[in-house]
């Protein structure tokens, strides 16, 4: 088991393919749940959004560019720190959801209108979010968690999947790309 999930992480189709796959299938269920769900992101949703266009586009590079073991293990450096840095963001819009802190995000808070001309008033309408960051949109009905909660937990899986892949590539060798550019 543990040779299998080394061979598996020192694979860079597989780890970067993965982590292409998740990217959009991340992306591809957030915009799903705005059209068809018709839920409203706030900031932070928007912002938890831009590392898994990142991881995208990264992995979509380092497989193009596989066969090259000091590329691939960037890529797997730049995208663990990258996916640390979403779990980061979940985790304080999960903090700003349970209320255990106040979001010093601009943007988090829907503002109060009607304070002032109707041409300020009408330029607040205007810019103002479409949700504020401690609503919670969608909740878990089972277990009750909600998508930032989610995204703790996928992110920092991804996280630690390619930092464990970079370890497993540094210690034991790339093999995969020496051998074969389509590992198992």
């Amino acid at each position: 088991m543990i040779k299998a999930l080394r061979t598996l992480l020192s694979c860079p189709v597989a780890v970067l393919g993965g982590i292409t796959f998740v990217s959009i299938f991340a992306l591809a269920a957030a915009l799903y749940s705005e059209v068809a769900l018709d839920l409203e992101p706030c900031i932070l949703c928007i912002y938890q959004r831009i590392p898994f266009v990142i991881g995208a586009l990264l992995g979509i590079v380092g497989l193009a560019m596989r066969k090259k073991a000091f590329v691939v293990d960037a890529q797997l450096g730049v995208l663990s720190v990258n996916f640390l840095v979403n779990s980061g963001i979940a985790f304080y819009h999960t903090g700003v959801e349970q209320k255990w802190w106040v979001s010093a995000v601009e943007g988090c808070t829907v503002p109060n209108f009607g304070d002032g001309e109707p041409q300020s008033i009408l330029e607040d309408i205007l810019s103002a979010p479409t949700a504020a960051c401690a609503d919670i949109p969608w909740q878990d009905p089972i277990i009750g968690m909600s998508m930032a909660n989610y995204n703790v937990i996928l992110c920092f899986g991804i996280a630690v999947a390619c930092a464990l892949s970079l370890f497993i590539r540094r210690k034991y060798g790339a093999d995969c790309v020496v051998k074969d550019a389509d590992c198992p």
